[in-house]
């Protein structure tokens, strides 16, 4: 019985470790993306805020 409540608390931990890990990687995904976003719809230049003329 010993032996089932130290794979047990080796799985809680790993899962703990997964669900940190995952919630990181989300949060830097996510600013990578609003950087992404905030960044392609600036004009480069002048020239491509034109009328069109």
């Amino acid at each position: 019985m010993e032996a089932n409540w130290i794979v047990v608390g080796i799985v809680l931990i790993a899962a703990i470790l997964l669900v940190v890990h995952l919630f990181r990687q989300n949060q830097k995904d996510r600013r990578e993306y609003e950087d992404y976003l905030n960044n392609q719809s600036k004009p480069k230049n002048e020239t491509d805020v034109g009328d069109g003329l």
